[in-house]
Order: C-alpha cells, then sequence, then structure tokens
C-alpha cells in the first residue's frame, strides 16, 4: 500500500475474516495486526521501528505464506514462507500482479482458476480456497489451501488484500494412502471386504436396471496352511501374491478380484454373465493356479475349491450372494477340491452341457449337420411375400433338433460364429440364386449378423466376395444388425455400414427398442430397416406396449426407414400394425420356418394362385 497514506487500517476480522483465516497454523488476528505494522507505518521513533521489525519476524516464522496486495490487486508484500513458495523474491515480486506471481490452476480440469484476492477485492468478502494448485515460478505446481480477506481502510473503503496459503502436498498425499488402505488389501493391494460389497451393490443395481444378472465366486485354496506351517508366513505370502496376480490375469478388466482375508478370495463377475460363462472362468481359474508358483527356491502347487451364486437366483444383495458363494464353494471341498459348484446344482448341469455343445459345433460345420430354414415377410397391406429371413439350426446326429438359443451364445463365446456366420450368408446366397434359377420370385433374404461378425475387421470384405461368388444382386441382400452390436461404438459401426451401403446391400436394425440408440444415431447410419422387437409386439393391446410399437412406426416414416414387425402371432396384433400402417409382418401368423423344400413350394403356390 501507499506508505504515504498512515489513514489505510486493517479491518479484515470486522467483516467475518476471522472463519476464513483460521484454517491454518496461526492465529489470524496476529497475522493482520502484524501486517499493518509492516505496511502501514504510524510514527516516527525507535517504538515504531520497533513495531515494525517485530511485526516482520512475527510473519517471517509463521509457517503459512502470506502476500499483500493493494487495491490493483499488485503485489506489495511477501513474507519468508511466500517467497519460499512461489519462488519470487519480495523485491522482484513487489509491483506485479498476483497472477504473474502466483498462477491457480483448477486441479481436475487444468485451467486456470479466477485468483481468490481478485474475487476479494471485487466482490469485498473473505474468500476461502480448497484444494487449488498454484504454480511456482520455476513451473512446478504445489497444491493449496488459502484464506483472503479485503482491506479497508478507516472510512470502510477497501483498500487491498491479504493472502495466507500453506502446502497441503503431504496432506493430500497421506489421505490418498488412507483412502487407498481403508479400501484395499494390504498384502496384495487388491480390493477389500468393503470396496467389494460396494462393486457388488452397484453392479446389482446395474443388473436390476438392464434385467441381465452376475456372479459371485468364492474361492478357498486348498490346504495352504500347510504352505505357513511349512515354509513360514513369509513365503505363505509371497504365494498369496502370485495368486492375486493370476487370479486378476483370468478375469476382465470390468469384473473384480477381491481379498476377503487369510487364503479366501472373491470375484465379481459383472456385465451379463450367465452360468455357462462363469463356468469357463472358473476353469480358467482352476488350470491357472494349479502351474507351479515359484517362490524363491521352491515351486509351489496350490489347488482351489470356487463356489458360485448368481444374481438374481442366488440372492438380491451382497451379502446373500457371497454367502450363498460360500456355501457352494465348501460343496466344492466335499466333492474332492479343486473344482468348482454352483449354488444351485441345476446349473452345474447346464455348464456339463455347455462343455459338450462346444466341443459338438467345432465339428458340426464339417459334418455338414447346419441347415437354413426360412420364415416369410410379408407386406401388411397386399399380403405379398417380400422376402424372407434366414434362420440357422443346427441338426445333430444324436440330439436331433437344436435350436440356436441353445447354441448360438456358446458360438460366439468360443468364436465359432465367425466360421458359422460365413457358412450362413453363403448358403443363403446360393439358395435365393438356386429359386431365381427355376423361376420362383424369392424378393430378398435377410440373414442375422453377430455382434462379433460385425466388429471383425473383414466383414465388409467377406460380405462382398460371397456375393461375387453367388452372383446375388447386392440390393436382394438384407443384413440385420442388432441395436446393441450398431451401439458399441457408434464411429466405428457407421463406417461399416456406409461400406455396406455404398455396395447396395440393404441394412436392417433388429430388436429395435431393446438397446440404446437414440433418433440422432439412427440419423447417423445408413439404415433401410427397423425390426419392432417381438417382446413389443406380444404386449400389443396393452397401453405400454400400443404406445411402444405406434412410436417406432412413426419414428421409421420420419426416417423414411420401413418397419417390419417380428414375432405376429395373433390377428389382433395383425389388425392393431395394418392400422398403424406398418409395412411389413413376419410371424407365425403368416407362417412358421419352413426349410428350403418348404419354402419352395410355398413361392410356387403362391406364384400359381398369381
Amino acid at each position: 500500500h501507499d506508505p504515504s497514506d498512515e489513514a489505510l487500517v486493517v479491518q479484515s476480522m470486522q467483516h467475518g475474516s476471522r472463519g476464513y483465516l483460521s484454517k491454518g497454523t496461526f492465529a489470524p488476528e496476529l497475522v493482520l495486526q502484524s501486517l499493518r505494522s509492516v505496511l502501514l507505518p504510524k510514527k516516527n521513533g525507535d517504538s515504531a521501528f520497533i513495531e515494525k521489525t517485530r511485526a516482520e519476524i512475527t510473519l517471517n516464522s509463521i509457517g503459512d505464506a502470506v502476500i499483500g496486495t493493494d487495491i490493483c490487486g499488485r503485489i506489495d508484500y511477501l513474507n519468508d514462507a511466500a517467497e519460499r513458495m512461489t519462488g519470487w523474491s519480495r523485491q522482484a515480486a513487489r509491483g506485479h500482479a498476483i497472477d504473474e506471481v502466483m498462477r491457480i490452476i483448477n486441479s481436475t480440469t487444468r485451467q486456470s482458476e479466477r485468483h481468490p484476492i481478485k474475487i476479494a477485492l471485487q466482490q469485498d468478502r473473505p474468500i476461502a480456497l480448497e484444494g487449488g494448485v498454484m504454480v511456482r515460478k520455476d513451473g512446478c505446481e504445489i497444491a493449496i489451501e488459502d484464506s483472503t480477506a479485503p482491506i479497508h481502510d478507516s472510512s470502510g473503503k477497501i483498500a487491498g488484500a491479504v493472502m495466507v496459503f500453506h502446502d497441503i502436498s503431504a496432506v493430500q498425499e497421506l489421505s490418498l494412502k488412507m483412502a487407498h488402505l481403508a479400501h484395499y488389501d494390504f498384502l496384495t493391494n487388491l480390493p477389500n471386504r468393503i470396496l467389494l460389497s460396494d462393486r457388488i451393490a452397484q453392479a446389482i443395481r446395474h443388473a436390476e436396471r438392464r434385467g441381465t444378472s452376475l456372479a459371485i465366486l468364492f474361492l478357498d485354496l486348498d490346504n495352504f496352511k500347510h504352505v505357513n506351517d511349512s515354509l513360514g508366513h513369509l513365503t505363505g505370502d509371497r504365494l498369496l501374491r502370485s495368486v492375486a496376480r493370476r487370479l486378476s490375469a483370468c478375469v476382465r478388466g470390468s469384473d473384480t478380484v477381491s481379498r476377503q482375508g487369510g487364503d479366501e478370495f472373491v470375484i465379481l463377475m459383472a456385465e451379463d454373465r450367465h452360468a455357462e460363462d462363469v463356468a469357463l472362468t472358473a476353469e480358467k481359474i482352476i488350470a491357472t493356479l494349479a502351474t507351479a508358483h515359484r517362490i524363491d527356491q521352491y515351486e509351489l502347487h496350490v489347488t482351489t475349491s470356487i463356489g458360485i451364486s448368481i444374481y438374481p437366483e442366488d440372492g438380491q444383495d451382497a451379502e446373500t450372494l457371497i454367502k450363498n458363494a460360500d456355501t457352494a464353494m465348501y460343496q466344492a471341498k466335499e466333492k474332492g477340491r479343486n473344482n468348482y459348484q454352483f449354488f444351485k446344482s441345476d446349473m452345474n448341469v447346464r455348464a456339463v452341457e455347455r462343455q459338450a455343445i462346444e466341443m459338438q459345433l467345432r465339428s458340426a460345420l464339417e459334418r455338414s449337420e447346419f441347415v437354413l430354414h426360412y420364415q416369410p415377410k410379408v407386406n401388411l397391406q397386399s399380403g405379398v411375400i417380400t422376402g424372407a429371413e434366414a434362420l440357422l439350426r443346427w441338426v445333430h446326429t444324436e440330439w436331433g433338433l437344436v435350436l440356436p438359443v441353445r447354441f448360438i451364445s456358446i458360438a460366439e463365446d468360443c468364436g465359432m460364429i465367425l466360421p458359422i456366420g460365413r457358412w450362413v450368408l453363403r448358403e443363403a446366397c446360393l439358395q435365393m440364386k438356386s429359386w431365381d434359377e427355376v423361376g420362383l420370385r424369392s424378393g430378398s433374404i435377410a440373414v442375422n449378423v453377430s455382434a462379433l461378425e460385425f466388429r471383425c475387421k473383414d466383414f465388409v470384405h467377406g460380405v462382398r466376395t460371397i456375393l461375387e461368388e453367388t452372383g446375388l444382386e447386392p440390393q436382394r441382400l438384407e443384413l440385420e444388425i442388432t441395436e446393441s452390436a450398431l451401439m458399441r461404438n457408434v464411429a466405428s459401426s457407421s463406417s461399416t455400414l456406409y461400406e455396406l451401403k455404398d455396395m447396395g446391400v440393404q441394412l436392417s436394425v433388429d430388436d429395435f427398442g431393446t438397446g440404446y440408440s437414440s433418433l440422432g444415431y439412427l440419423k447417423r447410419f445408413p439404415i433401410d430397416v427397423l425390426k419392432i422387437d417381438k417382446s413389443f409386439v406380444r404386449d400389443i393391446g396393452s397401453p405400454s406396449g400400443d404406445g411402444i410399437v405406434s412410436a417406432v412406426i412413426a419414428m421409421g416414416a420420419s426416417l423414411n426407414q420401413r418397419v417390419i414387425a417380428e414375432g405376429v402371432e395373433q390377428q389382433s396384433q395383425l389388425a392393431f400394425l395394418k392400422k398403424r400402417n406398418c409395412a411389413e409382418g413376419q410371424g407365425y401368423v403368416f407362417s412358421r420356418p419352413l426349410d428350403a423344400g418348404q419354402y419352395a413350394d410355398l413361392l410356387a403356390r403362391l406364384a400359381l394362385r398369381a
């Protein structure tokens, strides 16, 4: 401040600054009094000199940094702590704007923040900042906590400001360490019981909203006590850390591996995990842990018993799911250890069945066990068949007819869906050309594409190759991709769709309404057809069902897209769809899926009638 103005006095305490300036290790009254003595000369003589010297010693002895500015925000004082923290000397900083000496940035956005001193000067009130970051003169960053207050003259007019701040980096680091210790196991650094329970609760809420499932695996190492007793707890601890690393490598990033204590671990498998998928992971864990663990000079072998519970069948909350998985784990112990058991025995049966299906799938193509059935799509106004959807069937030599619901998800998991998908596409195109050759008007053919196929980098090339090999016109091929598959990666999906569209292929969104697409995304995709999911058609007759189906039909019309209702099984549903001007329908009310010969007979009969 201007040394000639002896009327300046510090009145911040009268304006409520006490509460703001009490966060540091100093007494706020002492700081303000000392600043007044340093900045405002009162009288000549030894007493004034002694008072000013005492004030400077006081300000330089406290651990907090103190900066004073004039009414324009130009620096007129720094104590020793402020010099050390900012990297500026008192002489070099004097007269510089506060932003030049100590820039404040947001710790999250990394953007510059408006300086507290400027706010205090403009608003004439104390300001407190928690969690800001100060940039030093040398570019280094320091996390600070500060208190800022305006200074007034004897008439009450604002004349400057004072800022007191201190480094909280060590406090923040300690806080983070304490938070980590509260949620993670000290030995393995895996989530502990507290964090696991929180994640299970979140996963349950997510699964409840989406109507999906999740799994809990409870693991206990077999005979681990022998390791501690014979080789010591230090070796036992190293073995536990090795087990923790292998368990983490066996699951996806969205899953959680937790140590419950001792030699017990719990794994949360989220994101719609079914019993068959979980069984595969359990087998992988058992095989991975069985490989020798090299601990110092020892090669240790360890097995595990695993119990599995599934939400929502085996529990509605974290405590119940863990308890039931624990119960199943003891069943695994009783069955000889080194195995897994589901809480419900029927899930074990399903897991065994899944293994058998996967083994048989790998040779089904070679044995020519796959066939296609065809279900007609009908123009609802004219009744004319516009085309058909190709539906995969598996005719096993021993099991007989196997429907897709039993094997498609398994084929996707084991990678067999890619060669199977290529076979389906080629067979459907060949069949269309075969009908053409005998003069049967078959329209277009719709082929379902799995998410795995659609994301495959050579998918577009494969479609082009099959069309060229079979000679089918691209515009007569309609590829059906589920809404959820399209939305998994919007940018990539859009690029693939446009490549297919450039070929002339028709594109359809299957199971529309069950995913997460919006009108904005649909406008970006070159879609020709929206297929209303059968679950919504089934609900026709209820207020919600009528409303959803009507909305989809209207949306399709607004986007100039053809709307097809699948799963039409009742005349009342057909009447409703006609009334709402739905373009096409597909379902048992018209025809069940037919094999190639039956479908050819249907086309021939219709041709005769025409």
